[in-house]
Formats: structure tokens, sequence, C-alpha cells
């Protein structure tokens, strides 16, 4: 009688959570499945069936495949520099007893501010060549002749992610500083007991110790990756000529300039699937290290 009351109360207290999930995740995940098999303007009473088109006509698309390098670059770039960053800053603090707390609220302003908010800071103060830090730099006649990297095919894609990069980056630190925190103090002791340095303390009782929270923020930001959006929205819409769209930039043309919801749905579908991977790896990641 108790386990069956048990089990009621079980049921009961999970019932919000997974109406929410079915109502809000679920049904509008399998929604998008459909309309992405479908043509459909968004207006319409009716959606024609039209099955694979809309990935095939996707993938013969070469907005698609600079989408897609665009996307595996940003992904690259914040596996590496947001996250050494962060980490080291992290390290940093975790030497300082008395400054720490006033350190960590100043490193986190550009996380804490908008994103229409830092993109206008850049794109007006540090990208323009009449007004910002690339035109004071012409100015000094060093023999620089900066142009506006936004406007660049090649580099326009590593300029925006850098703008994001540096919103981001003390996000990651004060992650890693919480975890580089919980390293049991009986461990640190007998390393130093031992003469060991900063470094083999880091490679050998830190790093071992917070590897489960660098899986899985090295995970999210690839879903991140996957999911980028507003920066490039705010700072070059997907310009110059395409050469900085992302997956997301496409399908949100394709929902609300060119009303091709199907269109935008394959789209959705196809950055999801990425997320999905990556999630699957850290899944099979964590049950290695819990059989371990």
């Amino acid at each position: 009688m108790v386990n069956r009351k048990g089990k009621i109360t079980d049921i009961v207290l999970l019932f919000p959570a997974l109406f929410i999930s079915i109502s809000v995740v679920l049904i509008p995940s399998i929604q998008t499945i459909y309309n992405s098999l479908t043509s459909w303007n968004g207006f319409a009473a009716e959606k024609t069936f039209i099955g694979f088109a809309n990935y095939l006509e996707i993938f013969e698309d070469r907005y698609f495949h600079i989408a897609i390098k665009n996307n595996i670059i940003w992904m690259l770039l914040f596996l590496t520099i947001p996250v050494c960053v962060g980490m080291g800053m992290a390290l940093l603090l975790l030497q300082r007893k008395r400054s720490r707390n006033f350190l960590q609220m100043i490193f986190l302003v550009p996380y804490v501010l908008a994103p229409v908010v830092t993109a206008m800071i850049f794109k007006n103060i540090i990208y323009s060549p009449t007004s910002g830090l690339i035109h004071f730099l012409n100015e000094l006649n060093v023999g620089l002749d900066l142009k506006n990297p936004l406007t660049s095919r090649e580099f326009g894609i590593i300029a925006v992610a850098a703008v994001d990069m540096w919103h981001f980056w003390s996000y990651l630190m004060i992650i890693y500083l919480a975890a580089l925190r919980q390293t049991p103090a009986d461990q640190l002791e007998a390393a130093r007991l031992d003469g060991a340095n900063f470094p083999q303390l880091f490679f050998h009782i830190y790093l071992p110790n917070i590897k489960p929270t660098v899986h899985l923020m090295s995970i999210m930001i690839v879903i991140f990756s996957f999911l980028a959006f507003d920066y490039v929205n705010l700072m070059t819409q997907g310009g110059p000529a395409h050469y900085t769209e992302l997956l997301a930039t496409l399908a949100y043309t394709s929902a609300f300039s060119e009303r091709k919801i199907g269109m935008a749905s394959a789209y959705s579908v196809i950055m999801s699937v990425f997320g999905l991977i990556a999630a699957f790896f850290y899944t099979k990641a964590s049950m290695k290290e819990e059989r371990d």
C-alpha cells in the first residue's frame, strides 16, 4: 500500500514537467518534422506534402554549404579560444582570495550586456573604419591599411565570432571556477607535500576532478555553435554575399523573408540533428566515466 501511494505521488510530481515537455518540446518537434516535408507559406489552410524535396534543395544550395562551413568554424573557435581564456582566468582567480568576487563581477560585465548592445559596441566603436578603433589605427599613419573585417568574405565570420567569444568567455570562467573550487582539499595538500608545482597540480589533480564539467561545457558549446544566430543577424545579416551565413540565419530568412516555412523547418531539423549527435557523444562519455 505504501509503495502504491509512493508511485502515485511520483506520478503527480512528475506530471507538470512531463506535461510541459510534451506540449512545449515533443509536439512542436513532431510538427516541425512534418512541416519540413511540406510546402507551406505559414498562412495557407492546407500544407502540400512534398516528401524530402526541401532537404534535397537544401543540400544542393551553395549557401547551405557555406553555412555548414561557418558553423564548423564557429564551433572550432569556441572550443579553443573561450575555453582556454575562461580556464586560464579561472585558475588565476582561484589563487586570489580577497579580490576574487570583485574581479568576477568585472569580468562578467560583457556576459550580462544584451547582445544588441555588444553588437553595436563592436560594430560602431571597434570595427568602424570611419569612427572606430580601426579608423584611429589608420589615422596613426604607421603603414596600416585596416578595413572593416565584417565586410571581408574570408574573415567576416571570424570577426562576428570574436564578438560572441568576448561576450561568452566569462561565463565559462565562472563555471570552471566553481568546478575547480570543488576539488578535494586532501588531494591538493598531498600533492603539495610531494612537491608538486602548479602545472602539475592542474594536470594531475584539478583537471581530472573537473573533467565532467569540461565535457559538459564542450558539448554545450557544440550545441550552441549550431544554434548561433543573434550576432550574425545583428552585425552582417549573413553578408557580404552570404559569406557569414549560418544555419540559423538561413532558417530565419526562409521563414520570415521568403515565407517558406517548410524549408525553414528542414533547416531546423538539420540543426537539431547536430545537437542530438553532440548529446549522444556526451551521454556515451558520461556512461563510460561512471563505469570507470
